[in-house]
């Protein structure tokens, strides 16, 4: 599972005009899953987002975590984090799980987020998603289950 995780002020996401998810200061993460993985990828990122440090303290060192700050998360679901562009210009998506299951998946994430006692707001998966993000720093970090990156 791979997700781009951002600090943010502010930030929401509307489906067809309508906001269907919002947080205040917290992370939007754009999470994906790959072909190949099971719910440990799930829990491993979800475990990272929830414990990520990247939210300054009094000395200005970036050393709280979304707790910490009582932040929030809104998920958005991005099949296009597997886009490989490595043969040309158009993006192959072959490395994406298939939608039923990547769903099942990402809602694992997002539970399992929320069993840590976070706020998480989400989009809708498979939706056209207009996604608004008041960055703060900006600040971002990408996670992938696999350790490529």
């Amino acid at each position: 599972m791979r997700a781009v995780v951002q600090r943010a002020l502010a930030a929401r996401v509307e489906v067809d005009g309508q906001v269907v998810g919002a947080i205040e200061r917290g992370l939007v993460v754009f999470v994906g899953a790959a072909r190949d993985d099971a719910d440990a990828d799930a829990d491993h990122v979800a475990n990272k987002v929830a414990g990520l440090r990247v939210f300054s303290d009094d000395a200005g060192k970036m050393s709280r975590a979304l707790a910490d700050v009582r932040g929030g998360v809104l998920a958005i679901s991005q099949f296009t984090l597997f886009g490989d562009v490595r043969r040309g210009l158009r993006p192959s998506f072959d490395g994406a799980m298939e939608p039923v299951r990547a769903e099942a998946l990402v809602e694992r994430f997002v539970a399992a987020l929320r069993a840590r006692g976070l706020e998480v707001a989400t989009g809708r998966f498979r939706a056209d998603m207009r996604v608004f993000v008041e960055n703060d720093g900006p600040v971002t970090i990408l996670i992938d289950s696999k350790r490529t990156f």
